[in-house]
């Protein structure tokens, strides 16, 4: 069995222009989980600070500032093993070869939505995917809902959940499925 890559997605719903304490704390959270479930890590219109653009000087950021992730070492492997990655604001979709876009909401559109055990079997059978996942307040921005090509709700309850909750819960759920654990 050839199983594919998922990629958890972090987009910017925060302030676009300054770095915010819930950009690092999400993006300190996301590296361990990243790590147990492997996946990639990307981040979508962070508004890092000009000394730091390479996911080197990223990580190195993070990893002064938190205790999360054994110090942010998770984060640094990731990056080290070129897993971790920064865009701008994707204008035009987003990259294909994270594979394909997955909106991760409470509320997904029924012509699109997808179960976790559809996108478990997607990435057991080969497929990757860019799991998606809104930081800030109302999460994903409607406008984005229209660039996934399947919708997931992790809950199938249509309950909404805290982001860093989300980031958890998705892989780990997905990756169960994978390995029949």
């Amino acid at each position: 069995m050839r199983l594919g890559r998922m990629t958890l997605g972090l987009y910017n719903s925060y302030d676009p222009k300054k770095i915010r304490e819930a950009h690092r704390r999400a993006l300190a959270r996301a590296g361990p989980v990243a790590m147990a479930f492997d996946c990639n890590l990307v981040t979508f219109g962070f508004p890092y600070d000009r000394d730091m653009r390479t996911p080197a000087e990223i990580v190195e950021w993070i990893s002064e500032t938190t205790s999360i992730g054994n110090g942010g070492q998770y984060l640094i492997e990731l990056a080290q093993a070129g897993r971790f990655q920064a865009f701008d604001m994707p204008k035009k979709g987003f990259p294909p070869q994270f594979g394909k876009v997955i909106i991760t909401t409470s509320k997904p559109d029924p012509k699109k939505s997808i179960t976790p055990k559809q996108l478990a079997d997607m990435v057991s059978g080969g497929g990757s995917v860019l799991l998606l996942i809104g930081l800030g307040p109302h999460g994903l921005p409607k406008k984005v809902f229209g660039v996934g090509e399947y919708h997931l709700d992790i809950t199938g309850k249509g309950m909404s959940l805290e982001t860093c909750t989300a980031m958890g819960i998705i892989p780990a759920v997905l990756s169960t499925m994978n390995h029949k654990l």
